[in-house]
């Protein structure tokens, strides 16, 4: 008998994947501010000016004799 030689089948690959991880430094960058801030107050200030006044005091015209 004689058989003839049989046709192969052809199967879809199969894939066997290894992941590697290769690190990367990204840098990233964060501003920092710093602010001085100055606040105004308001202090209250008493400032006293001394006044000098002369009062004359007129008990009046003598109408009659003192003793």
């Amino acid at each position: 008998m004689y058989h003839r030689p049989s046709r192969p089948i052809e199967c879809p690959p199969r894939y066997n994947v290894r992941n590697h991880y290769v690190p990367r430094q990204v840098p990233y960058i964060h501003p920092v501010v710093n602010v001085n801030r100055y606040n105004i107050v308001n202090v209250p200030r008493h400032i006293y000016r001394p006044v000098t006044r002369n009062v004359v005091v007129d008990p009046g015209y003598p109408t009659r004799c003192c003793y």
